[in-house]
């Protein structure tokens, strides 16, 4: 007679990944509700008179809020206000920003091309492939 063998478990991995998948959703979602609430604390801080830049990277400074309609009027330009939700605020702008270009030191100078100065292209090789895939 044979014997049939038996398993006495299933494998360890396959309860290891059983058991971490609902770890890491958790932790994921966890993080998720922090960074909400943390975004809606800056939302609800900013006042009138802070600098701010929207979801939509338009900057400028609150000149006025209503708390009933949950809006804020956003003052861009001298002169030029607009009316936003305060859920669009992206983050109050610190005087400690830096918003100067990147100027690198180690750039090539003989890189960057005036296209002022560049010749135009009378090879007509554009116009040839304007009208389409190139056929043989």
């Amino acid at each position: 007679m044979f014997l049939a063998q038996t398993s006495s478990g299933g494998s360890p991995i396959v309860l290891l990944l059983l058991l971490g998948m609902p770890v890491m959703l958790f932790l994921m979602m966890r993080s998720q509700r922090k960074k909400a609430a943390q975004q809606q604390n800056l939302q609800k801080s900013a006042g009138i008179g802070s600098e701010i830049m929207t979801t939509a990277g338009i900057f400028g400074t609150i000149v006025d809020e209503d708390e009933d309609e949950g809006t804020i009027v956003l003052e861009i330009a001298p002169g030029t206000q607009i009316k936003l939700i305060r859920g669009a605020i992206a983050r109050v702008v610190d005087e400690d920003d830096d918003y100067e270009e990147y100027d690198d030191e180690d750039d090539d100078d003989d890189a960057v091309v005036d296209l002022a100065d560049a010749e135009p292209d009378t090879s007509g090789a554009d116009a040839d492939n304007a009208e389409g895939p190139i056929r043989p």
